[in-house]
């Protein structure tokens, strides 16, 4: 397949790794942040396995950063999340939630902390440094917001660390999980953190400049052979067994922190104010009407993930709807993130969800569904 048989026009944004990615067998692209990002190089199950036994290269440029910077950046950051950032260390890394003001949930990025007043926000699928700079002409805040020339990349899996030996010596296996360190690689700036989209041990590799997209992609395929690195594309599945949302799926700016259970990420006693804080806190006290569950679906393997929402019945009643949905061949069951009625809620309930095929037997489950203490990754 030739690089020319992809485009959408210039308004779609090629990463640095595009050219690479083809040359190392991509062959389909979906659109994320207004940037193309690799999800076809094969059976997307043989990538599963590729991720959990050795390790996958992903293009993941389309995280673009959102950076911070000016004397009042911290307290300007602050204003954006309900997660207190108090304590958050120069070289910290922390996954945070930014809300709106009725408390619906704009993105969950990453956030890094590269100095006292230097930020990074990691995006999920959505315009944050518009929201950031629209927030910014009104705060009385002196702060300077722009996208930065980074593109990460994610090395994942149980062999990425002996990859990462490979490429930058044995110190980076001081690395601490959600902590991260600016290095080079061959004259190549960068930054790299013990971080990723997948619940395996991984890494992001941040390149500071794109005119060596190229070449880092190369480099680190090259050091990972001996190791079976593979390229590769986030995996569906993974990131369902470990029950990690995926933005404008499982959640949306309709979508409130209490709903999907993240009240670690809201901390409504702290003196700093944040954007939402009041409807967070009425949200808190009335209490939600649905929430996010687990779902184990009694049918014929999924094949690849859902593409709408499926709707789930109690007794003939609408009570919610699967977010997203795939086969573990691990597991050897399909399996879904959900969001349902409160009422219905409980491990063990039995509910009806429409297929595309038809009505299967669901039952909603505990999740993560795959080591629900994050060993893995924190390992």
């Amino acid at each position: 397949m030739q690089i020319e048989d992809f485009g959408f026009g210039t308004q779609i944004r090629k990463s640095p790794y595009f050219d690479a990615t083809v040359r190392w067998g991509a062959k389909g692209f979906s659109v994320y942040n207004h940037m193309y990002i690799p999800r076809d190089f094969g059976d997307p199950e043989q990538n599963f396995w590729n991720l959990v036994n050795d390790a996958i290269l992903c293009d993941v440029a389309v995280e673009r950063q959102v950076e911070i910077t000016g004397p009042d950046a911290a307290r300007f950051v602050q204003l954006l999340t309900p997660r207190d950032l108090s304590k958050m260390s120069v070289g910290q890394c922390k996954y945070i939630l930014i809300v709106n003001a009725e408390g619906g949930i704009l993105n969950d990025p990453i956030l890094l902390r590269l100095a006292e007043n230097h930020f990074w926000i990691s995006l999920a699928d959505s315009d944050i440094l518009l929201w950031a700079q629209g927030v910014a002409v009104h705060s009385g805040l002196d702060v300077k917001i722009e996208e930065p020339d980074v593109s990460p990349l994610q090395l994942q899996g149980p062999k990425s660390g002996e990859i990462m030996q490979d490429l930058f010596g044995d110190s980076i296996l001081d690395l601490k999980y959600y902590w991260h360190r600016e290095l080079e690689l061959d004259g190549i700036p960068l930054l790299v953190s013990r971080t990723g989209w997948s619940s395996e041990l991984g890494y992001e590799i941040y390149l500071r400049d794109s005119a060596h997209g190229d070449g880092l992609w190369e480099r680190i395929m090259a050091a990972g052979m001996k190791h079976g690195l593979k390229p590769g594309h986030t995996s569906s599945i993974r990131r369902i067994e470990g029950g990690m949302l995926s933005y404008h799926a499982d959640a949306d700016i309709k979508t409130n922190p209490y709903e999907l259970g993240l009240d670690r990420l809201v901390d409504l006693d702290m003196d700093a104010d944040f954007i939402g804080k009041a409807a967070l806190r009425r949200i808190k006290q009335e209490g939600v009407s649905r929430i996010q569950i687990g779902v184990i679906i009694d049918c014929a393997p999924i094949k690849g993930p859902n593409t709408t929402f499926w709707t789930i019945n109690k007794d003939g009643t609408n009570i919610g709807k699967v977010t997203s949905a795939v086969y573990s061949s691990r597991l050897e069951r399909n399996i879904a993130l959900a969001m349902v009625h409160i009422d219905h809620a409980q491990i063990g309930t039995e509910v009806e969800i429409i297929t595309p095929s038809g009505p299967a037997r669901g039952t909603v489950a505990e999740r993560p569904f795959y080591d629900p203490k994050k060993k893995l990754a924190a390992a």
